[in-house]
This record gives structure tokens, C-alpha cells and sequence, in this order.
């Protein structure tokens, strides 16, 4: 198994549901990645080695839905059976994918800001990367929301945060600097982010900016920091996926397909909306702090 990277809780929780599968179907493992999840050469290189190593099926998250064509093409010609999970790739050289609906996920994120603005107001959306098509959907679904209430102004839409929490923190700053209108407050009325590290980059840039908490936000994603922020209401709510499941889903298929069972084609594994007033909910507390240590090493 390939993720995209191997610093985001999201990749753990995928990577501790790919575990539980491989425990209980009886298969071995290997769990490897690039630290960023924009080394694109470093996760053609791990792809290329796996081939090389001869392993009996690769379940990948591409960092990139084009640069990452070429490798799954020769691991198909390899006679080695992938699996997609998480973010779409422009090809036909796979047996399944194994992902969110991300553009429903952007459009759910959307209307929530939207009914929480009362359908007016001014909003930015602060992206990811470009080539990564999991949030590339999502962007796509935010706007498509937007379109829905004529009262919503966006300021900004075209700013990526990049691949680290770090990268993410100073294009939020370099968003919000000119947005300031005075301390505490800005001259915008919400905020979407499309990822985890978006998500936490720009908590961290209100937070220090003085603002968090005078602003809607809206974000995508788990972990301990954004789960804090949204119970002390620095987040007004949070796009769930369902990482573990994606991670258990992608090793539970390829093993269907190596022992000659049918699979789908397109697995959804879901999209949730996590709010301060539901997340303290059985099933919702499950999505937004899974224990994941019976499963990691």
C-alpha cells in the first residue's frame, strides 16, 4: 500500500484500516510512502520498486492523477493488479477505486457555511495542490455550493496551501494579511479549507491572528488539534471521510480480486458533516477520534 504521504493522521488511520484487513484476510502488508505529498518522484520510485520486488497487488493513493499514470500502466503490464483509494487517477489501469465522493464532500461543506451565513456574505476557500484530485473535487463542489446562494460573495479562491501544515500556515497568513480589518477582525465573513493540513494551517493562522472564532470556517478532515478547535468553536464544522475504512476497503478488495471474486468498480466509503452541537454523538466521536492502536506498530 501506497498513500500519498505518511505525516497526516488521515494516512494513519488509512494505514491502520489497511492493518485490520490484512490481519483478518491473512496477508501480508507493506506499507510505504513519500514523507510529502508532493514528492511525486519519491512515490513513482516506491511504485517502481514495489513492481521490481514483485509483489502480488499494489492498492495506491496517487499524489498526482497524471504523473502517476505511467507507473500503474507498467504495474498492469507487470500483471499486478492495483487499486486506487483516496484521490482519482486519468486512467483505465485499475480494478477499483476506492475513495470519498469529494465533490459531494465539497458541496456538503459548502451549504453549510452558507446556511450558517444565512446565504450572504463574503468567503475565501483556501486550496490544496494542484494535480491532487481528491481535493480538487472538493474545490470543485465548494463552488458549485456557492452557486446556489447569489448573496455569497467569494473573495479568494485561488490560493494552494501546499502539502505540509507548515506550507499551509503561511499561505493562510498570506491570505488573511490583507483581509484584516482591524484586531480580531476581517473583512471577510467565511472560510472553507479542503484537507487536513489546509484545515490546521489556517486554524493556526487565526488562532495567532486573533481572529478564530470571528469568523465561520469550514473544514475537511480529522485530527486531536482540528477536533479541539471544533469544540471550542474555532471551527464551525468539519467534512469527515472515513479513512479507516478506505485503508480496510482497499487491502478487502484486492484480496476479493486475487482470489477471483467480482469487485465493484467505484467503492464509496462516505461523507460526514461533524458540527460542536453533534460531535460528541457515538457514531460521530468514531469518525473524529478512532483508536488506532490495537492496529498501528
Amino acid at each position: 500500500m501506497i498513500p500519498k504521504g505518511t505525516t497526516h493522521e488521515f494516512w494513519k488511520s488509512i494505514h491502520a484500516g489497511a492493518l485490520k484487513a490484512a490481519k483478518e484476510l491473512k496477508v501480508e502488508l507493506i506499507w510505504k510512502g513519500p514523507l510529502r505529498e508532493d514528492d511525486r518522484d519519491q512515490q513513482i520510485s516506491v511504485v517502481e520498486d514495489f513492481i521490481s520486488r514483485g509483489v502480488t497487488g499494489i492498492v495506491l493513493a496517487p499524489l498526482d492523477d497524471i504523473a502517476l499514470r505511467a507507473p500503474v500502466a507498467n504495474a498492469t503490464r507487470a500483471h499486478i493488479p492495483v487499486v486506487i483509494i483516496d484521490s482519482d487517477l486519468k486512467s483505465d489501469d485499475y480494478i477499483s477505486f476506492v475513495a470519498t465522493d469529494n465533490h459531494l464532500g465539497g458541496v456538503m461543506g459548502g451549504r453549510e457555511l452558507a446556511r450558517i451565513l444565512g446565504g450572504k456574505g463574503r468567503v475565501v476557500m483556501l486550496r490544496c495542490m494542484e494535480g491532487s484530485a481528491s481535493t480538487v473535487n472538493r474545490e470543485q463542489g465548494f463552488l458549485d455550493a456557492m452557486k446556489e446562494f447569489p448573496g455569497i460573495t467569494i473573495v479568494s479562491a485561488n490560493q494552494y496551501g501546499g502539502p505540509t501544515t507548515e506550507t499551509a500556515y503561511r499561505a493562510s497568513e498570506n491570505l488573511l494579511g490583507p483581509l484584516k480589518a482591524s484586531a480580531g477582525k476581517l473583512t471577510i465573513d467565511g472560510i472553507f479549507a479542503v484537507n487536513e493540513s489546509t484545515t490546521f494551517g489556517m486554524l493556526r493562522a487565526l488562532q495567532d491572528a486573533g481572529c478564530a472564532g470571528n469568523v465561520t470556517f469550514v473544514g475537511f478532515d480529522s485530527s486531536t488539534k482540528l477536533v479541539e478547535g471544533l469544540r471550542n468553536k474555532h471551527i464551525n464544522a468539519l467534512v469527515l471521510q472515513n479513512p479507516f475504512r478506505m485503508g480496510y476497503d482497499g487491502v478487502s478488495i484486492m484480496v476479493k480480486h486475487l482470489r477471483g471474486e467480482k469487485v465493484d468498480r467505484r467503492q464509496d466509503t462516505g461523507v460526514t458533516l461533524v458540527t460542536p452541537e453533534n460531535m460528541d454523538q457515538p457514531e460521530m466521536r468514531q469518525l473524529i477520534s478512532p483508536d488506532l492502536s490495537q492496529w498501528l506498530p
